[in-house]
């Protein structure tokens, strides 16, 4: 008699003797263990190139999701858009030089807006430093909106991502707002958080710090991890004006 059969995913559990951040490793899981002790079974790699990721970069549940259902290895768009800048390629897109060429006609300045993380989840500082570096070099002001994120990195990683940052853009490069992603990045339809980011970032509406390492600091201080740092307007940016243009970077 046919019997059914049962796939089922379990996001983040993963298979290492190393009992640091290791929920699987130290909890108690009697099922597991005898499935692993009396069923056949093998085991996957879930990061890194098998799934279609850059070597060394971590899987996610994306990543996970869409190789099991194309049911073969996919090319994500995190290992794209790398090799894409590494070729050079990034910099002769046509999507670019139109944003560059539009910036230059109306005079105004470029805002970033992107995932302030090395997480490579929904995007990567990388591409926000090859951004601003081609526009900065077309001789278009650059006005970043860092989102940070906590939630595929360390919850108190953002100063550490700062720096990484700000020493692979160029000096001109301003930072004109600071924002969790629980905010920026909603995507359940929570209008009030995404308000709260409208705001800073296109009215310069907000709380204000004269420094964005300071607006992380004071964060914490608030008991706010990466994820949930209230809107921050750095300095003394004022919000967007006529002919500006905005530069997307998350995938």
């Amino acid at each position: 008699m046919p019997k059914p059969v049962v796939l089922c995913i379990l996001d983040g559990w993963g298979l290492s003797d190393s009992p640091d951040a290791n929920a699987p490793h130290l909890a108690r899981t009697p099922v597991f263990d005898r499935l692993m002790a009396n069923c056949p079974h093998a085991t996957l790699i879930t990061h890194g190139p098998d799934v279609g990721l850059p070597r060394g970069q971590m899987g996610n549940s994306e990543v996970g999701h869409t190789n099991i259902g194309a049911g073969r290895v996919v090319a994500m768009d995190l290992g794209q858009i790398d090799l894409a800048i590494e070729e050079g390629s990034f910099f002769e897109n046509s999507a670019l030089q139109s944003f560059v060429t539009k910036m230059k006609a109306s005079g105004g300045r470029a805002h970033l807006l992107g995932l302030m993380s090395d997480g490579g989840v929904h995007g990567h500082l990388n591409h926000i430093a090859a951004a601003a570096r081609a526009l900065t070099e077309a001789g278009v002001p650059v006005l970043l909106h860092a989102l940070t994120d906590g939630r595929d990195v360390a919850p108190k990683s953002a100063r550490v991502q700062l720096e990484a940052l700000r020493e692979m853009m160029p000096p001109e490069v301003r930072i004109a707002t600071v924002t969790g992603r629980y905010f920026a990045m909603d995507r359940d339809n929570r209008w009030s958080r995404v308000e709260e980011a409208y705001e800073a970032i296109v009215a310069g509406r907000g709380l204000r710090c004269p420094d964005p390492r300071m607006a992380i600091t004071n964060a914490y201080a608030r008991s706010e991890t990466d994820e949930f740092i209230t809107a921050t307007v750095i300095g003394d940016y004022m919000g967007a004006r006529d002919g500006d243009g905005l530069f997307c970077l998350n995938f």
